[in-house]
């Protein structure tokens, strides 16, 4: 076209024919894509055994069976995803482009909202692996057994640590999957009720605090949340962050040796598979040597609370003077996870 601006396309046909605008990742945008490409890649039937066996999700309608063959197939997907929040549904795209062949016009307009999701902050780059809490004993003794996949082996003390071996799904770790792999674990007949398999497993948790009294009030206080529903993110007590196999004072005693910073979290929320919240209750060991302010250990803490968060992770953080001297800790505890929820939404 010959014209003001010359034989290239005007600003008109720009506006009109591309370029595109950058994908932006929302709820909507995220499960309409995921629900396109499921329903332009499988039958009805595969999205049956697909949905609740291979991608292990929950059916989360109580309005509706899931085996009503009067259901579209996107009916059927929101079944499962009903009420799921933007990471949710982040960690569902990525497992859906990466585990499984999906026709390629949906595959390349899934990655389009993944790369926006994670450009605009969408938690940890890489699947969640090898997750060990919950220690009740010695530190277990870990070995590399195949470095190339990141596979390990407790040597020893692995009974006194937990080890979650089943794939975290794309919802997050909720307490309804802990349930699962805690009955597996313990053979629990079919016939006992979840409620008490949740009851074993939480005592189980709790334990791995011993009397440590902030702790306590910060798992009791979450634990309060079960009462609703077990369909939400477990509170993960001492969670294996890093592995040392030498000793702290051995470490010391090196020459320029420091023992690695925060070998244990305190606490870990898996909203989903890469949206990983760490809590963490400081006591005096913290930030003091005996009864002496240490710019050191604070140093040491503040410099691994960066790393994680430019790793993805979102770190908080409560005194021990707060949560065991104030009479109101467990209702700032509960709002504080009142609010995390709703951000999570």
């Amino acid at each position: 076209m010959n014209s003001f601006f010359g034989t290239g396309p005007t600003p008109w046909d720009i506006a009109a024919n591309g370029p595109r605008p950058p994908a932006r990742a929302s709820v909507r945008t995220l499960s309409t894509n995921i629900e396109d490409a499921l329903i332009g890649t499988f039958s009805r039937a595969q999205l049956d055994s697909l949905l609740p066996e291979e991608l292990n999700l929950t059916w989360a309608r109580d309005d509706i069976d899931p085996r009503d063959d009067t259901l579209s197939k996107r009916d059927a997907i929101r079944g499962y995803t009903h009420g799921w929040t933007l990471p949710q549904l982040a960690g569902l795209a990525r497992r859906l482009t990466t585990e499984f062949e999906l026709k390629s016009n949906w595959a390349e307009e899934l990655e389009l909202y993944i790369d926006a999701y994670q450009r605009d902050g969408g938690g940890v780059d890489g699947p969640t692996k090898n997750l060990i809490f919950a220690a009740n004993g010695p530190k277990p003794e870990l070995v590399l057994r195949d470095a190339l996949n990141n596979q390990i082996e407790i040597t020893a003390n692995a009974e006194f640590c937990l080890v979650y071996d089943h794939p975290v799904p794309p919802e997050g770790l909720w307490l309804s999957h802990l349930i699962r792999w805690w009955r597996e674990r313990e053979e629990v007949p079919d016939w006992v009720e979840d409620r008490a398999v949740a009851l074993a497993l939480h005592e189980r948790l709790r334990g791995s605090l011993a009397d440590n009294r902030a702790e306590q009030v910060i798992f009791d206080a979450y634990a309060a949340r079960y009462k609703e529903g077990f369909n939400i993110p477990a509170l993960i007590p001492q969670v294996y962050l890093h592995f040392d196999p030498v000793t702290q004072r051995a470490r010391r005693a090196a020459a320029n040796g420091s023992p690695l910073a925060r070998q244990r979290m305190d606490f870990l929320l898996l909203f989903s598979d890469r949206q990983r919240v760490v809590i963490e209750v400081d006591g005096k060991q913290h930030y003091a040597k005996g009864s002496t302010a240490s710019p050191e250990l604070y140093s040491q803490m503040v410099a691994e609370d960066r790393r994680l968060r430019l790793d993805g992770y979102e770190v908080y953080r409560f005194g021990g003077y707060e949560l065991t001297e104030n009479p109101d800790a467990p209702t700032m505890v509960k709002q504080f996870f009142d609010k995390l929820a709703d951000n999570k939404k």
